[in-house]
């Protein structure tokens, strides 16, 4: 170094003075702390100063000294690569010297100042950093010691893809060995320094702790009953990622491990078990699961349903003992932002209404607002895993203990029993279901329990057996629950509003029109409480009423009920800025709406249409805007845009040909033409959902773009984005009805990727289908262009569109493969037997299409001879053997 910097006196004392004042509690004068900030980063060596004060100035107290380092990697992580190499220089220095402060929050103040400017790319060009620390360990000095490890175990954390490339030479070659020398150090801190340390490397199976994954397991052990909480916690830490990695290697001491980790899950430290608890939720991913854990559920049940009920600390962050609080308005910062699910078209299946293999959303989530993940909470997601692994052998365990909690006089080991049924609820259901008549009305009385947390708990596990309820007679369970739960929407307890709400959306979703004599009543509840809600539970209300209009469809319309149900949504939707993230949950709501009401909605339909195209056309300026110059404009939040289309496309499902005048004043359909262009698959997801229901709402208004929008769809046929690829999918099979032998320029573009797609290994249900109905319905329009593929595709076809229920979509596919076969019955010889079974899996086709199916029948037994046919019918099973001789006479 050249001659070192010195401050000058009056510019150090300006920052100090900045720096006590950034410590005030008065917001305008952060504010204007930072603006001064801001303007000093145009001076060089401000950054100088910086650190001195941060290094050298040991007469300043140390709050004022840890900021001034903070504000520093701030100004690291934001203009770095504009810092003179002087003040560079000087900065690395100076973390380097006084990375050993004796004072721990210098220490780690340094630490993340090292990391940051490490994580900057400067790990390249800083080649001394990683040497120098891992000699700093050896030091005599307890204070470098551990401020060095602090500032590795910063490195490994931000940067360890760097660490494992050929870009540094391979550092953890030494640094790993190293590490694991620390295993056994008398500090408690060093030695979970070293662990936490090494733990980073483990899920990236990186090389260099693969060749010493034995030591490193046996180090492990040797500190399976190390005093320091800190030590245990990054011990289950390691264990459970080895178990995702190196099973092979943790194998031949299972039992030893199972031991200790149920001695870990009961560890005085909360921290310690929850990452114990972890364990169950890994182990229980693994195959072997069953077999090494069964010998242990005896002693693990109990363990974890004790791990369930409520500590004292949540009770007092839930604020379990306030019961009525609806009056209080929601903290802002407690509402989640919310993630809108773009529309993606599905068939319907023989014997339920589901659509998606979605995964349930009513996972444990009985209460969001506490620290995110604790042990309760592993401990439920443990039970509920387990359960699936176990089914009714866990039964065995869990009911002795069930029916001490359930009617325990305590609420709290109450509470902890409700919870203990509703996350077996999946995987015993079968066992269960003998003593559901009993616990239901048990459960149903806990609906009224005078504690509020009882009451929340109650309304999730009673909708983890809402399928169960819908079985039985109405009278007996659905009435009596829906009564109890459509009070508990009105609870004066905002945590309650919040799971009835959920639990009935749940609800509403498996009992479907068995609503529907209950309207009237569910309806009057659900208007109330949007008087009552606060914000948070406004946005859960919304995803009830939109449930409940899909569950119960057509039923919503009639003049009643759109006299209750419209006044206040649609005084919402006017409240409502189109920057305000609340439109989301309503957009949504009233899509689903719409969609149940069709000409229902129609008096609201203008407005409604009106500003989904204006949020669309907003959403494409901003975005151009952001293109052109992004320094002046920020990129726009695409969602309003996506929930637009899906609402504009429940307003073309619901309206059908009434929305032909809006399309006719609107220029929705050249915002949808960019919309299909758009960068985000999202939003072209969308977009293709929007331009196959206007397509079936009024094709007039669209057919004039075909020849534009076709090239589009051909190249969005790309199964590695499903929802995308699905939708594109779909609008081509209804363009294609639309356009009839006027399709035929456009097949080249798009029939050899279908073909693929629908050979694809691998492909979700909902896709394979979709393709199967539009090539059938490209073949119906356009049968000379198609048939000659039907070899590639006939066995697929029918495999998939077997399990769908008799439709219009399923009736027309049918219609084109019939026409096809008819152009080109060799197509079909090979894998006739494919086409008997989806022929028979139709209940009732229509006469003439019945008609064709009975000639093709019979053209082909006509062909082959008697001899031959009977051979070939009795490779069928029964049911087939039976279904075609009655409905077909062969």
């Amino acid at each position: 170094m050249e001659c070192q910097w010195k401050p000058d006196e009056q510019g150090l004392q300006q920052i100090l003075h900045l720096l006590k004042e950034s410590q005030s509690p008065d917001t305008s004068t952060q504010r204007s702390v930072q603006q001064k900030l801001e303007q000093l980063n145009q001076y060089p060596d401000f950054n100088n100063y910086l650190i001195f004060v941060l290094t050298k100035l040991k007469t300043e107290d140390e709050p004022t000294r840890s900021l001034s380092g903070l504000i520093l990697k701030n100004n690291v992580k934001a203009h770095y690569q504009n810092f003179p190499n002087g003040v560079s220089d000087f900065i690395k220095n100076e973390c380097l010297q006084n990375i050993g402060d004796s004072s721990p929050l210098i220490r780690a103040t340094v630490g993340i100042l090292i990391t940051t400017i490490a994580s900057k790319g400067e790990l390249q060009n800083w080649p001394e950093l990683l040497p120098k620390l891992c000699l700093l360990l050896d030091s005599e000095d307890y204070n470098t010691c551990e401020g060095a490890f602090g500032a590795l175990q910063k490195i490994c954390e931000d940067s360890a893809e760097i660490l494992d490339s050929d870009m540094l030479d391979r550092p953890l070659n030494v640094m790993i060995p190293k590490f694991l020398q620390f295993f056994k150090h008398s500090s408690p801190k060093i030695r979970s320094h070293a662990i936490a340390c090494v733990n980073q490397f483990i899920i990236s199976r990186t090389q260099a702790l693969m060749l010493h994954i034995d030591p490193f397991i046996e180090n492990l052990f040797a500190l399976a009953g190390d005093e320091e909480p800190e030590v245990r916690k990054n011990v289950c830490r390691a264990l459970v990622m080895l178990l995702e990695v190196r099973l092979d290697r943790l194998l031949p001491h299972m039992h030893n491990i199972i031991e200790y980790m149920l001695q870990r899950t009961q560890d005085q430290d909360e921290n310690v078990a929850l990452e114990a608890c972890e364990f169950w939720l890994t182990l229980a991913e693994q195959p072997v699961c069953k077999e090494v854990l069964c010998g242990h559920l005896p002693k693990l049940i109990p363990v974890l349903v004790n791990g369930m009920k409520y500590s004292e600390i949540d009770i007092i962050l839930l604020k379990g003992d306030v019961e009525e609080d609806e009056a209080i308005p929601d903290n802002e910062q407690d509402i989640r932002p919310r993630f809108h699910r773009s529309r993606t078209v599905a068939q319907q299946h023989e014997g339920g209404d589901s659509i998606e293999e979605e995964d349930d959303e009513d996972d444990l989530d009985d209460d969001e607002t506490i620290s995110d993940w604790n042990l309760r909470k592993c401990s439920a997601a443990a039970l509920d895993v387990l359960a699936n692994v176990f089914r009714d052998d866990l039964l065995l365990h869990i009911l002795p203990l069930l029916k001490e909690l359930l009617f325990h006089p305590e609420w709290l080991i109450k509470e902890s029993g409700i919870l203990v049924l509703g996350a077996i609820a999946e995987g015993c259901m079968q066992g269960m279901i003998p003593y559901l008549p009993e616990l239901i009305p048990h459960l149903v009385q806990c609906l009224s329990d005078k504690k509020a947390l009882v009451r929340s708990i109650t309304c999730w596990t009673l909708s983890r057996y809402a399928h169960w309820v819908v079985s039985q007679p109405p009278d007996i369970y659905l009435k009596p629950l829906m009564t109890e739960l459509l009070k508990r929407i009105l609870d004066s307890n905002k945590r309650v509003q919040e799971a009835a709400c959920s639990a009935f959306a749940t609800l509403e979703e498996e009992a479907c029109t068995e609503l529907v004599p209950y309207l009237a009543y569910i309806l009057d509840t659900l208007v109330f409480a949007f008087g009552k809600y606060q914000h948070k539970n406004l946005l859960i209300l919304y995803d009830a009423i939109g449930t409940l209009a899909d569950s119960v469809g057509h039923h919503l319309n009639k003049p009643e009920y759109i006299e209750m149900l419209m006044p206040p949504l649609i005084q919402k939707w006017n409240q409502l800025k189109d920057e305000d993230k609340d439109l989301f949950p309503l957009l949504e709501c009233l899509s689903s709406v719409a969609t149940a009401l069709q000409s229902g909605f129609l008096p609201y339909c203008e407005p409604v249409y009106q500003r989904c195209v204006n949020l669309v056309q907003k959403t494409l300026a901003q975005a151009v805007l952001h293109q052109t110059q992004p320094e002046f404009y920020e990129a726009p939040d695409k969602d309003f845009m996506i929930v637009a289309l899906d609402l504009l496309s429940g307003l073309a499902e619901g309206l059908g040909g009434n929305i032909e005048q809006l399309v006719a004043r609107s220029n929705i359909l050249t915002l949808m033409y960019e919309c299909m262009q758009d960068k985000m698959p999202e939003v072209r997801q969308s977009s293709f959902a929007l331009l196959g229901d206007l397509t079936k709402a009024c094709f007039q208004h669209v057919k004039p773009c075909i020849a534009n929008l076709m090239p589009i769809l051909g190249t969005n046929l790309n199964p590695e984005l499903i929802s995308v690829c699905n939708n594109a999918t779909w609008a081509i099979g209804e363009i294609s009805i639309q356009m009839g032998s006027e399709m035929q320029p456009y097949v080249p573009m798009v029939l050899q990727q279908l073909v693929e797609i629908i050979n694809r290994p691998n492909t979700p249900k909902t896709l394979l289908e979709n393709t199967a109905i539009t090539i059938g319905r490209l073949g119906y329009v356009c049968p000379q262009e198609v048939a000659p593929m039907l070899q590639q595709f006939i066995r697929p076809w029918c495999t998939s569109l077997r399990n769908i229920r008799d439709n219009e979509e399923k009736d027309s596919a049918f219609r084109g493969i019939c026409t096809m076969i008819t152009v080109n019955p060799g197509g079909v010889v090979q894998d006739f037997i494919f086409f008997c079974d989806a022929v028979a899996s139709w209940m009732n086709p229509k006469d003439d299409l019945q008609e064709m199916f009975y000639k093709i029948l019979h053209g082909f037994k006509n062909q082959v001879g008697d001899e031959n046919w009977r051979h070939f019918s009795d490779q069928f099973p029964l049911p087939l053997k039976e279904r075609l001789a009655a409905f077909y006479g062969v």
